[in-house]
Order: C-alpha cells, then structure tokens, then sequence
C-alpha cells in the first residue's frame, strides 16, 4: 500500500510502500477512503507533542470499510463503512476507564501518533473505538466530523447551556461547532486572525451574531468561550470577555503558554478549564446528531501525495473549513 510516513518531527512526510498491515485480536482492517487533517497532526509533525512511535503514518480522521476482522471482533462485518478518531486505545480497567472517562486515561493510545493512521490506502484500529458513520455523509464530508466534531463538541458539552458562546480561531471545529448551536438557537460570536476577513465572512455566513479579530471586544458579554487556536495569549482576551461565572474552554491539545493577567479577570466566579481527546460517548452522542441537523462540513480534498501541501495550506490559513486526503 501507499503511505505517507513521518521519520523524524520537524521533517516532512514522505511517500513509501509499506506492507498492508493483518489485524490482530479485537481489531479492524480498513481500506481508507477519506481521512482529515487536522492542526493536531501539524503539533505531531512539529515535535509540540513529543512521544510519536516512529516511523509514523499520522492521521486520525478516518473513513474506511472493513476488509477483515481480527479475532473477537463482533458487531462489524467486511463491507461495513467506519469511522475512526484520535482515541485509539485505553487501558480498560483504571478509575478514569471504569467511570466513562477513557480520555484520560494514563495509558490511551492515540491514533496517528502512537498508532499508525489514516494517511494511508489502510490502517488497522481497534473496534472498541471505530463507529459506524450516518448515511447521509458521504466519505469526505463525514471526515471532519471524527475529530472537529467529536472534539468541538466535547468543548460545546461544557457550555451548552449558554445563550452567547465565543469561538476563538474559526477553521474545521467551529464551522461545525456553530451550525449544533445555532440548531439550538444560541447566539455565536466568532474571532479569527487580524485581518481574515474571509474566516469572518464565512463564520457570518454560517450564522455568526457578529464576527471579528481575536483582539475585539465583541458587541456584549459573553455567557462562555471556545479557544480553537493554540495560542496562549488569547486566554486573556477570552477572560476579558465573559460575564462573571463564565467559563473559558481550551479545546486544543497544545497550547502556547499562557501570559501572566491580572487577578481581576479572573474574579467573579470566572473558570478555565481545558478539554483532553475525546470517549466514545461524545461520539455515539455527536454523529447522529450531526446527521440530525443536518450539520454541513466545508471540505477540500487532496490526493494522498500532496499530505505535505494539504497540511501547509492548513498552517496558513488558506482554505475555510477542512482538508482531507482521499487515498
């Protein structure tokens, strides 16, 4: 099969001929049709996370059809379109495991970074952690769904029951993250790059109540905010514009530091928090209510082979929306 490898962070992906792999107990052989790309994967490439199993075929936004089972696998049939996400992998039996919260568990296993992924023509996943995909998505729309969506929609879980949420950094999550919270009639306020006046214009198209740059005081308080973007700094800003008692979620899983900020902005009850990978809750919960919506994913595709070019255009900001290899 054709993949795209990582040998050494900092590099780029080079494109190699690699065995299909067999799958072991309790696994899945998938053929990928689609799998995104994600700001997580440029973190991996970068060395901002720091433990890949190298040699290393990212990606863990997958869509593919089950070719082979491994033993024990029941409920997954050859032919049976799946899904699969960045948590690959829990130990099973530790407190978090045994209370629903697998993502944080100390010995997960992430797909695309300890586990090889999808930017390959197949990849082998465990069943306990791949989901059987709505219908009514087809392969590339339903890419962006199984990390912008399961994880924006994690971030979403914490205030849902706001009325006035900020989105800090509008790309892949928050085009999805709107659309469930304007089906519930909740107001969004959407802050981007200086001057990305596009981002705004689609944020706006989307539904956005209003639509500005990260350093904005937006038109009134805010209930709660998302931060999207790795970027420390917007931590304060953030602070700055929600009520007391609001709560600001960092939904990535690298940040930049945080500066220091005065005590005040704090005060009032006001909370940080941050959001750590994804359960498989988020996921039976979040896909049929996206086919629900139905919520519309913004997709460019790219050939497998341009992996490199698809997750610069990513970096820069180039595209609206989500990038995603089609093997």
């Amino acid at each position: 099969m054709r993949a795209m490898v990582l040998d050494k962070q900092g590099q780029a992906l080079q494109l190699r001929e690699l065995p299909v792999p067999e799958p072991g107990a309790g696994q899945v052989l998938l053929k990928v049709s689609a799998c995104g790309i994600c700001r997580t994967d440029l973190h991996v490439l970068d060395g901002d996370l720091t433990e890949p199993a190298l040699p290393l075929v990212p990606g863990h936004q997958i869509v593919g059809t089950v070719e082979k089972t491994g033993d024990g696998v029941s409920g997954f049939s050859p032919g049976q379109r799946l899904g699969v996400p960045w948590l690959g992998g829990s130990c099973g039996h530790c407190w978090y495991c045994d209370h629903g919260r697998e993502n944080l568990c100390d010995n997960a296993r992430y797909t695309g970074y300890q586990i090889n992924g999808g930017f390959a023509e197949y990849t082998v996943a465990d069943a306990s952690y791949c989901f059987p995909l709505p219908d009514s998505y087809d392969d590339l729309q339903a890419a962006p769904l199984l990390c912008a969506g399961l994880i924006g929609y994690r971030a979403y879980r914490l205030l849902e029951s706001c009325q006035h949420i900020g989105l800090y950094g509008f790309g892949a999550a928050a085009h999805i993250l709107i659309q469930v919270a304007r089906h519930r009639e909740q107001d969004i306020y959407a802050f981007t790059r200086e001057g990305d006046s596009e981002a705004q214009a689609f944020a706006l198209e989307l539904g956005a109540r209003w639509a500005g740059h990260s350093g904005e005081t937006p038109p009134r308080e805010l209930d709660g905010a998302i931060l999207f973007a790795p970027a420390g700094e917007l931590v304060p800003l953030a602070l700055r514009a929600v009520r007391k008692g609001g709560r600001v979620v960092c939904a990535g899983i690298h940040m930049s530091d945080i500066p220091s900020f005065p005590y005040d902005i704090l005060w009032g009850e006001r909370a940080i928090c941050s959001v750590a990978n994804l359960t498989r809750r988020d996921g039976e919960e979040f896909l049929p209510l996206a086919a629900e919506i139905p919520v519309e994913t913004t997709a460019h595709p790219y050939p497998l082979e341009q992996a490199n070019q698809a997750l610069d255009d990513l970096r820069h900001g180039r595209f609206n929306g989500a990038a995603v290899l089609l093997p």
